[in-house]
């Protein structure tokens, strides 16, 4: 990750997905409105920054009422916003700290799709994967996530395909 965009996804990690959602919800009529780039950034940064301080309600909040969260073929299934909160780690958080770092995050505004590389951390278990994400009035509709194992660091875990 280049120094920039390294400056760049920190500052909006600083920011939450309430702009975003606080503007859909004072003009109804904008309720489908379509987010961008910089918001989707934003968005997948709260959701991490969520996760990283132990803040389901946080995390859940960007997030549809409708939400499907899914590893193909089913290995992690819930659905919608509360059932989401609760395994995010609910009113009483996780027992143990977990940590979610993107690495590349790509957006089509078009479509609302959007993609990003991470490296989750949970109970002494490190995954590197990838989410394809649907965007729906500037939430989280569809979260679907392939992950693999492993305790190398990202820059081993990526090797020769570095970029």
């Amino acid at each position: 990750m280049t120094p920039v965009f390294g400056l760049l996804l920190s500052l909006l990690a600083m920011t939450n997905c309430t702009s975003t959602n606080d503007r859909n919800k004072q003009n109804p009529s904008e309720a489908g409105t379509k987010i961008t780039q910089h918001e989707f950034i934003q968005l997948l940064n709260t959701v991490s920054k969520g996760w990283n301080n132990n803040d389901a309600r946080m995390a859940a909040e960007c997030f549809t009422e409708d939400a499907i969260y899914i590893e193909p073929p089913d290995q992690q299934l819930y659905r919608g916003k509360n059932e989401l909160f609760e395994f995010f780690g609910g009113e009483e958080g996780r027992t143990s700290p977990m940590n979610m770092t993107w690495h590349y995050v790509i957006f089509d505004e078009a479509s609302q799709i959007g993609t990003g590389e991470y490296t989750f951390a949970y109970k002494g278990r490190l995954t590197h994967g990838i989410v394809i994400l649907q965007i729906s009035g500037g939430k989280i509709r569809r979260w679907r996530e392939y992950q693999y194992r492993s305790q190398m660091e990202w820059k081993d875990f990526i090797g020769q395909s570095r970029f």
